[in-house]
C-alpha cells in the first residue's frame, strides 16, 4: 500500500487503483524528498505529477509544504483515485490549520495538458509507465520547458534497463541516481 512518508499527513495510506499502477516505493520518494528538503526545495512550490497514477509524488510534496499541485492522468480510474487521495490529503492539512494548498487533477494526456497550460511550476515530477518511450518523455520535456520557473527541480523516473531519454535544448542533468530497477535524472533549466 502507497503511503505519505513524512509531513502534515505523514502515514496516510493512498488508494491505488484497481488496475495495476507502478507507484514510485516508498524508499525511493523517501530518497528524493529527503535530497529535496536537503536544497530546501519543497516548501511554498507549485508542483506538476504528469503521468500521476496514485498521485503519491505530488501529495508527498504538498504534505511537505508545496502550496500547489496539479496531477496529470489520462487514465479515468487512475485520476478517479488521483481525485479522492486529494481531498483526503485537503481534509488532512486542513484538520492541522493549513488551508492554503491547492491540488488539482486533470484526466487528459500528458501532451495535451502541456500544449493547452499556461501555468509555471518549480517541481516537476515525470514518472511514465515504463513502457512509454523515451522519444515521447523528450517530447514531454520540450513542451514543459516554458512552464518552468528559473530554478525548477525536473526529476525523471525510467527503468535502469532503458537508456537515458534524451534532453531537449533547455535542460541540464544534474544528476543521475539509481535504485535497483529504477533511475531518476534530476534536471533544471539551462543558464
Amino acid at each position: 500500500m502507497t503511503r505519505i512518508i513524512s509531513g502534515i499527513a505523514g502515514s496516510r495510506q493512498l488508494t491505488s487503483p484497481a488496475k495495476a499502477t507502478r507507484p514510485t516505493s516508498d524508499r525511493v520518494r523517501e530518497s528524493i524528498f529527503n535530497r529535496l528538503s536537503s536544497r530546501n526545495h519543497v516548501d511554498g512550490l507549485r508542483v506538476l505529477d504528469l503521468y500521476a497514477g496514485t498521485g503519491a509524488l505530488a501529495l508527498e510534496a504538498v504534505s511537505r509544504g508545496a502550496i500547489y499541485a496539479m496531477l496529470v492522468e489520462r487514465d479515468g480510474k487512475a485520476a478517479a483515485v488521483c481525485v479522492k487521495n486529494c481531498q483526503m490529503i485537503q481534509k488532512a492539512m486542513e484538520k492541522e490549520g493549513f488551508f492554503d494548498q491547492v491540488t488539482k487533477v486533470a484526466n487528459k494526456a500528458v501532451s495535451k495538458f502541456l500544449g493547452e497550460d499556461t501555468l509555471e511550476y518549480d517541481l516537476v515530477f515525470i514518472d511514465p509507465p515504463y513502457e512509454i518511450d523515451n522519444e515521447e518523455v523528450t517530447e514531454n520535456l520540450t513542451a514543459l520547458l516554458p512552464r518552468l520557473s528559473n530554478d525548477a527541480v525536473v526529476m525523471v523516473e525510467r527503468s535502469s534497463r532503458s537508456p537515458m531519454p534524451e534532453l531537449p535544448s533547455g535542460y541540464e542533468l544534474d544528476e543521475e541516481k539509481s535504485y535497483g530497477d529504477t533511475v531518476i535524472y534530476w534536471l533544471s533549466k539551462s543558464a
